[in-house]
């Protein structure tokens, strides 16, 4: 017989797990009930879908079921001591096995074990240290690869990978290789429609990406995204951004490289605005200081290098912006999924994408197939589109705020390749679509102007709309030099300049 306690114990939990949650744990616990001991198991569900209560849960019916204990896995200190507290929280006995702790007199003592991979590793290549009676190893964030490596020393343990991204880190080795079965929950449509994420409003702005490397990991290179991201016009973008879309906004910033960073905290405090910034070399003291005054601080902008893409819930993020592009697509949804915890009464986020990461992956909140990506993940990562297919397809349009700027003027629109087939079938120079492109926006420029010195303030609110027909004016005349590119942005604002002289 259950005492009492137990009981209670048992509909305190249930109720404390939503519905999806419930039918997931079934499902793998249906699966852990058919399969071999030593099955290995992988588990999706949306980041802010709960996988930590979710397994917390598994591992307090496990120990209760069967009479062994269990291990889990994380890559980071900070995933360490808030599973530990959930766990704690599930009335789960469980001691932190970090650099600390060198032998487990005390082991009898506890049903769960939670430790680093690192940590764990060395420990048990040690032959002093064994864990005993082990019957089930979670694995948090499986898609990392450092967790292989402990795999041989819980051959004879039925192993459960949990990951929102069932998508290796390291392209040459495959998940499917470690893991037998993929078992998936709720996509994160569904999680938005049934209340339990937020959802993304996203803003995309043209970034011109072709001068990005990528490296052997398959990501963009940090050297090459150092280059592109802290050059003036860029730091401008983010900015002007930033100022049109979430001035005053709690706003995280995701960057590639330290250097991008800092250039970016030096750019906003320069502005006057609230900002900081935290990468990996910061010490436990600072980050946890910085952290503090981010929950705090309700206009913060803290610019980070990818320390706060897993592990990190601050539900009062308003603004996530992607200042950077990436070709991993774990990346991507962990970078979003930051702002997608609901707050209070708030349902919504914005995401600021200055990395054609959407036209590369598609809306955050699309479903997608991860059974097909975790039986061929090389077919999915050779069809990532390509950035210069990327920027050719990418239409400008002017932000609502720049409109009102402009209001006096009837039409805003100039169809760069509709001109240039006109232009060439009527057998004009290609560059007539050039001169009537800057003689429309010296139009609707006067328009909204009492004086010259107006006329040229606007010009600067019309630089990324110059920038996007600039380019598309290269493609259709087929020289997308850099060089030629520049000279004509260049040229194309000069004359843009004169060409109100006499106007007034």
């Amino acid at each position: 017989m259950s005492s009492e306690s137990e009981i209670l114990q048992e509909k305190a939990t249930e109720k404390s797990l939503y519905d999806y949650q419930n039918r997931d744990l079934n499902r793998i616990f249906d699966v852990m009930k058919n399969e071999s001991d030593d099955f290995n198991l992988l588990y999706q569900l949306p980041t802010g879908g709960g996988k930590t209560v979710i397994f917390s849960e598994i591992v307090r019916r496990y120990i209760k079921q069967h009479q062994k204990k269990v291990v889990i896995l994380t890559h980071r200190i900070e995933l360490c001591k808030q599973t530990s507290n959930v766990l704690s929280g599930f009335n789960v006995k469980n001691k932190v096995i970090n650099s600390k702790v060198k032998t487990l007199p005390d082991q009898d003592d506890y049903q769960c074990f939670v430790a680093m991979v690192e940590t764990l590793n060395n420990r048990l290549s040690d032959n002093d240290f064994k864990l005993k009676n082990i019957g089930l190893v979670i694995i948090d964030e499986a898609h990392y690869n450092s967790f292989r490596k402990l795999f041989k020393f819980f051959e004879d343990c039925f192993i459960l990978g949990v990951t929102a991204t069932p998508l290796s880190s390291n392209i040459k080795l495959p998940m499917k290789d470690n893991y037998n079965k993929l078992i998936v929950g709720d996509d994160i449509s569904t999680l938005i429609k049934n209340g339990f994420l937020a959802n993304a409003e996203v803003f995309n702005y043209d970034v011109g990406l072709t001068s990005l490397k990528i490296g052997i990991n398959g990501d963009y290179t940090v050297k090459s995204s150092e280059a592109l991201y802290t050059n003036s016009l860029m730091q401008t973008k983010l900015l002007s951004a930033y100022e049109e879309m979430a001035k005053g906004k709690k706003t995280l910033i995701f960057n590639n490289g330290i250097y991008t960073s800092k250039e970016v905290y030096y750019t906003f405090k320069k502005a006057g605005y609230n900002v900081r910034h935290l990468d990996n070399t910061a010490n436990k003291q600072e980050r946890k200081d910085i952290l503090k005054w981010f929950k705090q601080t309700p206009d913060a902008v803290l610019s980070s290098v990818s320390i706060l893409t897993t592990g990190f819930d601050e539900p009062t993020v308003e603004t996530i912006i992607l200042n950077r592009a990436t070709r991993s697509l774990t990346l991507y949804f962990q970078m979003i999924g930051r702002g997608s915890r609901i707050y209070k009464d708030r349902n919504t986020f914005q995401v600021i994408d200055l990395g054609n990461n959407e036209a590369r992956f598609g809306p955050w909140n699309q479903p997608v197939d991860w059974q097909h990506i975790f039986k061929n993940p090389d077919l999915y990562l050779d069809n990532i589109v390509d950035d210069e297919v990327l920027e050719r397809d990418f239409v400008y349009t002017m932000p609502d705020a720049l409109k009102v700027k402009f209001n006096k003027s009837f039409n805003l629109n100039f169809d760069v390749k509709a001109e240039y087939k006109e232009v060439i079938n009527s057998g004009k120079k290609s560059f007539t679509v050039i001169e009537r492109s800057i003689a429309q926006h010296s139009q609707i420029c006067i328009d909204n102007s009492e004086d010259i010195y107006d006329a040229r303030e606007l010009i600067k609110d019309l630089q990324d709309e110059i920038a996007f027909r600039v380019k598309q004016y290269c493609y259709c005349i087929m020289n997308s030099t850099q060089n030629y590119k520049d000279w004509l942005f260049e040229e194309y604002n000069r004359r843009l300049r004169i060409s109100f002289n006499g106007k007034f």
